[in-house]
């Protein structure tokens, strides 16, 4: 019996797991407030922010940092939470490795 695995995440799907973190960041005022407050921007700098390289990975890091977000997140988006990870790794395989 052949096993289906999942085809790998490319960089374009990352961007877009990337993009729907943001938009459900967004979608909350309290919840864009503290990640722009941890992010150090305004919402007025956000646009310009998120096409800065490495920003779509900051934001799935900001969402792995806080499990409840992070469940949250996945439950809405009906994701896997270890697909945020493997988001992550895929935008910016360097972080982390010191």
């Amino acid at each position: 019996m052949k096993s289906e695995r999942s085809p790998r995440l490319d960089h374009d799907g990352a961007e877009r797991l990337a993009i729907a973190a943001l938009g459900f960041l967004s979608s909350d005022i309290e919840r864009l407030g503290r990640f722009l407050s941890v992010a150090g921007i305004g919402p007025e700098t956000l646009r310009a922010a998120a096409g800065e390289p490495g920003f779509l990975a900051g934001v799935l890091e900001y969402l792995m940092q806080d499990e409840d977000l992070l469940i949250a997140f996945a439950e809405e988006t009906r994701t896997r939470p270890t697909l945020v990870a493997a988001a992550r790794y895929v935008l910016d395989p360097e972080a982390g490795e010191d």
